[in-house]
């Protein structure tokens, strides 16, 4: 039985799904009411000391910046790349290359944005990605539905393996793991290992059908004549272009661990499916396009335009990509420990680790965020492009004056995430546990044995609150080993589940909708996205769901076995009275 706590648990969540989703608000207006709502069940029904309050708060203020700057940098990247010319460039090489627009969201969103995830993470992959598709003609609204469906199977093994490194050990971390790790005869690091292998074959299995997703929701919502069947129409295209990252995918997991499943498979999968496009192999004949702009709907459309700059005679398409490669390659060499960046940039920090005695606190590292990336990567683009000082000043200008549309809803929403998770026993006067954790218990309780089908749900509603898969994998991972424990399942399972479920939760994060809105322009429609992106997201948590529970409970009449023969029959539903 759902207790009342349970419900006004659930509170901060219905209240962003009705304002959001539900009336359409946009994130700027519905994200301050629903910080007060939280701030008030925490401080009148959760009892949190009001000074925990403030410093949650500050907390969240602390990640906005940090989330900001981020968006900013990739702001800034996408203004110089514009106004150098090199923008123009990618078009054309793109459109050489194919120009067909379900090919080009596959190859940059899919297997592009999965690799800038294996190196980033922190939602840089939808910064990258929806700018460079915007720029390429895709009306704002689909180039941020593209850069936030491929923040799912990636997203586990994102910024060298974090959510698991971080977010599954940091969870588990407890005598009574360890004490089962041991009876296994395992170390540590092996559990780890494993855990991280079960993760990436889950995620193998959802995230083959990413790309047809993609490329049916592109047609679907955004084609002429609104036909999702259009995107089934690049299917080998499409398969082919999931399993060259998903193959390579596991086998990393397996062989190397969790630090480069993500990473090294879209640097694979990009080698191994450029040369098919280029030689026409396995895409259609007939290509698609959207309509012409003057037909596209307004909410489609973002409040800025990229500036039309030509492509000068020095700008060749190796020039004009180089930028890209140059992020890619400062992440990648920012990320790797033996590097000795890592440790030299992440050293210097602002911020405080204990605001007002409370233990609670956020540093963040201005030198090893993506953000600064980015603007480095500006400043050799000036070199690279001979950018005049004058689009130099104007580029600044421009990323400055659109970074503000996002800068509300964040100062909010980040806040509300900290308040929310921060209201447990720790910090508060009731006795009562957290809210997420409290709706996590009454979810499992309500399931029983049947939990491991909904494991996922959880995972999905940790990265929704709180934006990050690896926070969703520290807050939960310890309660879905011990619920796995309580029902006889496989605790591997259910954990890498979780993760699972936390990746496929980047979908409809909030602030990953706002942050990647921001990169095109396309503010106040963050509910519309959020209605679109929830379609895979569900897909995703549903089969992740089915084959968990299959694992665990085998073949046979199970909740899983149904869920999984039901789910290609509506999807087949659900195609049919889409056209």
């Amino acid at each position: 039985m759902v207790s009342p706590l349970s419900l006004l648990a659930l509170a901060p969540i219905l209240v962003v799904a009705l304002l959001l989703v539900g009336l359409g608000w946009p994130a700027k207006r519905a994200m301050p009411v629903a910080y007060a709502v939280t701030l008030l069940l925490a401080l009148i029904v959760w009892q949190v000391r009001p000074i925990v309050a403030l410093a949650a708060t500050i907390q969240g203020l602390i990640l906005a910046a940090s989330l900001l700057y981020i968006v900013f940098g990739a702001l800034l990247l996408l203004a110089t790349l514009t106004l150098s010319g090199a923008v123009s460039a990618i078009r054309s090489a793109f459109t050489r290359v194919s120009p067909d627009r379900r090919v080009q969201a596959i190859i940059i969103g899919w297997l592009f944005g999965s690799f800038i995830e294996g190196a980033s993470g922190f939602g840089t992959p939808a910064a990258v990605a929806a700018p460079l598709l915007l720029a390429l003609g895709f009306p704002a609204m689909a180039a941020v539905m593209v850069g936030l469906i491929i923040q799912s199977t990636a997203v586990s093994f994102g910024a060298v393996g974090t959510p698991i490194l971080v977010g599954v050990a940091g969870g588990l971390e407890s005598e009574t793991v360890r004490h089962y790790v041991t009876s296994l005869g395992l170390d540590w690091n092996s559990y780890l290992r494993l855990v991280a292998v079960r993760v990436a074959v889950i995620h193998a299995l959802c995230g083959t059908l990413v790309p047809l997703f993609l490329s049916s929701m592109l047609t679907g919502f955004y084609g002429a004549k609104r036909s999702f069947r259009k995107g089934l129409e690049v299917w080998r295209f499409a398969l082919f272009s999931a399993f060259a990252f998903t193959v390579p995918y596991v086998a990393c997991a397996y062989w190397l661990g969790p630090e480069f499943p993500a990473l090294l498979g879209g640097a694979i999968g990009l080698g191994i499916v450029l040369p098919v496009v280029r030689r026409g192999w396995l895409v259609p004949d007939k290509s698609w396009d959207f309509a012409p702009e003057q037909q596209w709907e307004l909410e489609w459309k973002g409040l800025f335009d990229p500036p039309e700059v030509r492509a000068p005679s020095h700008m060749t398409t190796f020039r004009a990509w180089l930028p890209y490669v140059v992020v890619a390659l400062l992440l990648l060499a920012t990320r790797l420990p033996a590097l000795g960046l890592k440790d030299a940039l992440s050293s210097i920090s602002l911020g405080r680790e204990n605001l007002f005695a409370t233990g609670i606190g956020q540093k963040i590292e201005p030198f090893y965020l993506p953000g600064f990336i980015f603007i480095v990567t500006c400043l050799i683009t000036y070199w690279l492009h001979r950018v005049r000082r004058d689009r130099i000043v104007e580029s600044w200008k421009l990323a400055g004056s659109q970074i503000k549309t996002a800068a509300v809803a964040l100062l909010f929403a980040l806040p509300m995430v900290r308040v929310f998770i921060l209201s447990g026993s720790d910090f508060n006067a009731s006795g009562l546990q957290s809210m997420p954790l409290l709706l996590a218990q009454t979810a499992a309780g309500l399931a029983g044995s049947a939990w491991p089908l909904f494991a996922p749900w959880v995972g999905a509603l940790g990265a929704f609150v709180a934006g990050s898969n690896t926070v969703s994998n520290l807050m939960f991972s310890l309660f879905q080993f011990s619920t796995a424990q309580q029902i006889g399942a496989d605790p591997s399972v259910v954990v890498a589940t979780q993760a699972v479920g936390g990746a496929a939760g980047n979908m409809i994060t909030v602030h990953n909708v706002v942050a990647a809105s921001a990169t095109v322009g396309l503010v106040g429609r963050e509910g519309a996205l959020i209605r679109k992106t929830v379609i895979p997201m569900a897909f995703y948590c549903l089969l992740a769901g089915a084959i968990s529970s299959i694992w665990v409970q085998g073949w046979g009449v199970n909740p899983g076995t149904v869920v999984l023969l039901l789910l290609p029959l509506l999807l087949a539903v659900l195609l049919w009275r889409s056209d």
